[in-house]
């Protein structure tokens, strides 16, 4: 009989496209596993119209070993809440999972197989009751990386038995925090904005309290890449299950810009003489980006016809296809961590300009802890995805140095990258630490119906 898993990512490119690399990795590793993603509908006003694509594209995949199951939004019971914030939203969506599982495992359905066990992500450790409820075991997916996992336990720890108050203490602080997952000391002005923020913050702690719930962990990243944090998570001192690493994936972003810094970007690109693409958006007060609709409006003028033998702009590019050509020698990026891994894999340096969420630590992560990045901006605090706030303007001369000192070819960043690269691709190969990882994960599943 086959083996069930049972997958529930969060809604967002960042979270499901990650997961189902992670079912792809398993199905190619155990002839003997099925696997059942249940896709939850996005919140109001935060789909974008990739991830919606991509939703599209998927219903194309499904074959006997990976199904995808899409919950309708018509399908939840009707909330109390009627604007409900992001764990009653999820919250709501149990009786569904349930019953949804409940006919999948149905041993009077043709070829029905045995459930083994849950693996959901951060946002959805609510369905540990549902996987409790068929007496199967959890496993926790980390979209992110390992720093930041080893960072969000370590953040629940100091509010929850240290009393520390994060918001008060480092929000506009100039403090420093030392942090068992870094080597370095952690500046303020580089925490995760989502975690300093009082609508989020509450989130990221209920979820981090039902970790130490599951049976184990995976994280997407590969264990060369972040040595201290992977000794943090290894050294049994957080009270979590054992766990392990290793996936890539591409992501879509939700940054965009204003007109103004639009301007300046574009003034910065033009002034440093390289080619570039630009994937340009407007950035929206709450929710995903939206288009410009005239660029010679905002552009410095002329700039389009100045540029046009050596840059284009667009709203979307296929990421993983630009960052594999080997004419890109550079990559400027809002450091969303699937973006950084994408890079790392095709040897492509990156310039940091982290917007929100974790991406702040992610960019002090690049350049200060492991010295693969340079910086345009780490610490920057300007978007907020809870509230409508400004965005910090960056100028034309701190976006043109960044990219000047990216581009430089023989540099030692453009060299750790190249060698960080070649053991990424070394980790996914035969007797490779995220290999091992996989394998280890299916043995384990395998033991929960032994």
């Amino acid at each position: 009989m086959k083996l069930e898993l049972i997958l529930v990512p969060s809604t967002g490119d960042g979270h499901l496209r990650p997961l189902v690399e992670v079912a792809k990795l398993l199905l190619d590793n155990d002839d003997h596993l099925s696997i059942t993603i249940i896709i939850i509908p996005s919140m109001h006003g935060f789909q974008t119209t990739s991830y919606s694509s991509y939703i599209a594209s998927l219903s194309t995949t499904s074959n006997d070993r990976l199904r995808f199951s899409f919950i309708s939004s018509a399908d939840r019971p009707n909330s109390p809440d009627p604007e409900p914030n992001f764990i009653s939203y999820m919250e709501s969506y149990k009786p569904v999972v349930k019953a949804t599982v409940a006919k999948l495992t149905d041993s009077a359905q043709p070829r029905s197989s045995r459930l083994a066990g849950f693996v959901v992500d951060i946002f959805c450790t609510t369905m540990i009751d549902v996987a409790n409820y068929f007496g199967v075991p959890t496993y926790l997916f980390y979209p992110s990386n390992t720093t930041f996992f080893g960072l969000h336990i370590y953040v629940q720890y100091l509010c929850d038995v240290e009393k520390y108050d994060i918001i008060s203490e480092l929000k506009d602080s100039d403090t420093e925090l030392e942090v068992p997952c870094l080597t370095q000391s952690l500046p303020a002005k580089c925490f995760p904005s989502v975690l300093l923020n009082k609508e989020w913050l509450p989130v990221f702690l209920k979820q981090a309290r039902r970790f130490h719930e599951t049976k184990g962990f995976l994280v997407n990243t590969f264990a060369e890449l972040e040595p201290q944090a992977m000794s943090f998570l290894s050294s049994g001192d957080h009270n979590l299950p054992t766990g392990g690493t290793g996936f890539k994936c591409q992501e879509q972003c939700m940054g965009g810009f204003s007109e103004d810094q639009a301007k300046e970007t574009a003034i910065a690109l033009e002034r440093s003489g390289h080619r570039f693409i630009w994937c340009l958006r407007r950035a929206a007060p709450m929710g995903p980006p939206g288009e410009f609709t005239n660029l010679e409006e905002i552009l410095p003028e002329g700039f389009l016809d100045r540029t046009s033998e050596i840059g284009k702009i667009i709203s979307w590019a296929p990421q993983r296809a630009v960052l594999e050509s080997p004419a890109i020698g550079g990559f400027v990026s809002h450091c969303g961590w699937n973006s950084i891994l994408e890079s790392l894999w095709f040897g492509v340096p990156i310039a940091t300009w982290p917007l929100y969420a974790e991406q702040q630590l992610n960019a002090f992560e690049m350049v200060e802890e492991l010295g693969l990045g340079v910086e345009i901006q780490n610490h920057f605090q300007g978007v907020d995805m809870a509230t409508e706030t400004e965005m910090e303007l960056m100028t034309a001369e701190e976006i043109e140095r960044g990219v000047r000192c990216l581009m430089e070819k023989d540099s030692d960043v453009r060299d750790r990258v190249r060698k960080m690269s070649e053991k990424s691709h070394m980790a996914v190969m035969d007797g490779g630490s995220s290999h091992a990882v996989i394998v280890k994960f299916i043995q384990d599943v395998t033991r929960n119906i032994s």
